[in-house]
Order: C-alpha cells, then structure tokens, then sequence
C-alpha cells in the first residue's frame, strides 16, 4: 500500500510532466532539431541521442545475467525468512529485503560504521586530501559581517605555499527549516584570468544535510553520507582548481556528461581503507577504523551492485525515451515506464503507478541523466591506471591537476582524457565519443560478460 501510494503521488505531475515534455520538444524544434534529446546532448561529448542509446543498450545487456543471479539469490533469502518454497519478489520487496540480506551476511550495524565518522573527522579527511594531493591546507577564514546567510556556515580558504591562496570554500552542512534539502556543490564566483599578473579566485559553497548537533564532533555520518561529501568535494576542487581566462569556462561550467567524473571519481577515496585509516578514528576511542569493517561494507555495497547500476541504466533510458522524438512510443509516460522497466530490468511494473512523476532529475538533467553512466566509466579508469596505485601520492594529485581539473571547460573534454590516462578511455562512435566500459566491468566482476560483448562487437 505505502509503495503504491508513493510512487501514485502526486498525481497533479503527470501533467505537468506531459507539459514539460510537450515544450521542451517544441524548443528543440524552433532550434532545429529533432528532439530535446538531441538538443540537449549535441554540445556533449556524446554528441547524438544515438550514440546514448548505443551506450546505453550495450550496458543493458552487459547487466542482464548477472542483474538476474542476484534477483534470484534475493528470492531465495525471502523465501527462506517466510519459510515457504515459493513466493516471488515484489517490487515493494527490493530495498527491504537487500538491506537486510546485507545486513545479515555481513553483521553491519549503522552506529558501529557511523561510530567513526564523526563529521569533524570527515572534514579532516578532505584536508588529508588536498594536503597529500596537491600539497595544499584549508585555513579558516573569519567571515566579514554579513558575508553569510547563516551562522554555522563556516569560510576556507584553499592555500598553497607556494602559490598562495588557490579559492575560498563555504561549508554549509547542517540540516535547517527551510533549506535546500539535497546535498550540492554551487559555484559562486568562477576564477578567470584579470591581467597578466592578477586572477579572480574561485569561490564555492558545499552545501549539504546533515542531522543532529552543530558540534562537528558530535555529528555522526553514515557512509553513504560520507561517500555524498567525497562526491561534492570532487565538484568542489574541480572549481577551487580551476585556472582559466573566462570564468564561464572555470571549473565545473563543463559539458555535461564531463562535469561528473571529479565527483565520480573521489567517491573512490571514500572506500579506500589507505585513505581513510588517515581521518576515520572512532569518536570515543581513537581507534582507527578497523580494515575487516570496511570488508565487509564494500562487501555489502558489491552484494547488488549490478542490480543497482541495471536501475541506474533504465532510469537514464527513460529519461533519453521521454526526451526523444514524439509522439512518446507505447503512449503516454507511465507507459513508457512501464515497457522499459519490462525490458531493461529483472523487475515488474505496478500498475497504476507512475514513479517518473516523482523524478526530478527529469526536470533537472532532461536528457542527460546518462551523464551519470558516462562519469561513472571515465572514473573506474581514472582510478584504475591512475590513482589505484598510490591514490594519496603528490605525482598522482599533480597529474589529476595539471592535466584534468586546472582545464575546466576551456579544453576539449576528450583530449582532456586522452591525456590524462593515454588511449583506450574512449572510442569514437556515429560522430560522438563513447566511454570504455571495461574498467567498471572489472570492477563489478562482469569481466567474462565485456568479453563476451567484445567478440560480439
């Protein structure tokens, strides 16, 4: 019933859904083209909703057997909490039946993880960062009166001992009334260059939610929280980084399926026991976090990741479909939902539900909720030829720096690429550039599937 009504409201969308749809076609029209997908996606390095859809159903079917073995094993484990033989999953079993097959094969508890990333501990974890990478301290800045629009937000500023002052970074992280709820990074100001002696520092806000106390030390995070503020630090340093002569070019002012591999890829920090033995101490004790408990929570984040990744790939299928040329295929947008969900996952279709009128990355990122995929294959080969090694190394910040983040827009993305980590993290593909998948294949252990596809191919 919960599920139900969750995903049926609020009904009042589904039209202002059908309006949003119904316009943003008819802008794409008066520009020339043929859909608002291929208005959108054209300036991108995909370039055309084909070569979208080509990376998109290549993924789908990369997904498809093991996405089905993991169904299976969540059907077993239900079976065996009801102690019956039969019984199949429903799509209100999914996240509750995960989360406590997780929770059962790896003995995890929340407040035990959360027991060592105390709020105050995470924010030292980023100036780990910063300080291994690039050589570079965070120092509080007294804010000016005025300057800021609450009181716990706190003023850093980005210093190197050589250069200076690289940016300034407002922390704005505690759940208030009234607040924007989500967790984002904003560029306030872009660096660009004023003369040939002076630049106009970046300046960005890291804004997120995070319950409780305003005491840093006693804000206690659970990891995907943790993994969250590694994500919008990515975005954070693409900015702060940034040096480039016009400001609309600084930073993360990219193409849109370029703008998330930063984020992507210092979600990877997060995980990695070598870096967070540096910040991740119990908030008692001192104790640093013990290498067998971050075992088993990758462990339990691996559990069902293609499952997850399988979702991810038919949430941006759906959101290519409803942007691509109309009439809408199969109808209207609950139909469309319900005939790729039927298509590209392990899962049903509830009748009478339309969970698309509750996605708001369609009004966000129309057209290029792929975006996400395409950063998520760039970053695992990224990490994997770069910064696996010695992700904390001077050399490996120095090159992440030099060759990828200092560039914001103001070059082209793909030789940005090409540079960073040699041939081999693209191909080309009907006029647009395709990511390589096999970094994230290994990763999942989908390796002899890749293979499979490549022979095909």
């Amino acid at each position: 019933m919960v599920y139900i009504q969750g995903n049926s409201s609020p009904h009042a969308n589904v039209e202002v859904l059908r309006r949003l749809i119904s316009a943003r076609h008819e802008l794409a029209q008066m520009m020339g083209c043929k859909s608002y997908a291929e208005f959108a996606v054209k300036p991108n390095m995909a370039a055309t909703p084909d070569v979208v859809r080509s990376f998109l159903l290549e993924m789908s079917k990369m997904v498809q057997a093991k996405s089905k073995e993991e169904l299976e094993l969540l059907t077993k484990y239900k079976r065996e909490m009801l102690g019956r033989n039969d019984g199949n999953l429903r799509a209100w079993d999914e996240a509750y039946y995960m989360t406590m097959m997780k929770s059962s094969t790896y003995k995890l508890e929340n407040s035990v993880v959360a027991s060592y990333f105390s709020l105050s501990n995470c924010i030292e974890g980023l100036k780990v960062l910063v300080q291994s990478l690039f050589g570079a301290t965070f120092h509080s800045i007294p804010l000016a009166p005025g300057e800021s629009w609450d009181p716990q937000v706190l003023k850093l500023s980005l210093h190197h001992p050589e250069e200076g002052d690289l940016g300034y970074l407002y922390l704005d992280l505690y759940s208030r009334k009234g607040k924007y709820p989500g967790c984002a990074h904003f560029a306030i100001k872009g660096g660009r260059k004023i003369s040939q002696t002076e630049y106009q520092l970046p300046v960005v806000a890291l804004v997120c939610n995070f319950s409780g106390s305003r005491n840093p030390s006693n804000v206690r995070l659970n990891h995907w929280e943790v993994e969250t503020l590694f994500h919008e630090f990515g975005h954070a340093l693409h900015s702060l980084l940034s040096r480039t002569d016009y400001q609309h070019f600084s930073g993360t002012r990219v193409v849109l399926d370029f703008a998330e591999i930063p984020s992507n890829l210092f979600e990877y920090y997060a995980w990695d026991y070598r870096v967070l033995k540096r910040f991740a101490r119990h908030h008692s004790t001192g104790e640093v976090i013990p290498r067998k408990l971050v075992e088993s929570m990758k462990g339990a984040r691996d559990m069902f990741a293609t499952t997850d990744l399988q979702r991810q790939i038919f949430y941006a299928l759906v959101d290519q479909t409803l942007y691509g040329e109309q009439p809408l295929p199969y109808g209207d947008t609950s139909s469309v939902v319900a005939e790729l969900k039927r298509e590209h996952t392990c899962w049903e279709h509830v009748e009478g539900t339309h969970w698309e009128a509750r996605f708001n990355h369609l009004l966000n990122y129309g057209a290029g909720y792929y975006s996400y995929l395409y950063a998520k294959c760039f970053a695992a080969t990224i990490w994997k030829k770069l910064c696996q090694e010695d992700p904390l190394s001077l050399t490996t910040g120095f090159a992440l720096r030099t060759k990828f983040l200092q560039h914001g827009g103001a070059r082209d993305p793909a030789s940005l690429l090409n540079d960073l980590v040699g041939d081999g993290i693209y191909r080309h593909g009907n006029g647009g550039i395709i990511p390589d998948i096999s970094s994230l294949c290994d990763e999942m252990k989908l390796v002899e599937e890749y293979q499979q596809r490549v022979h095909l191919l």
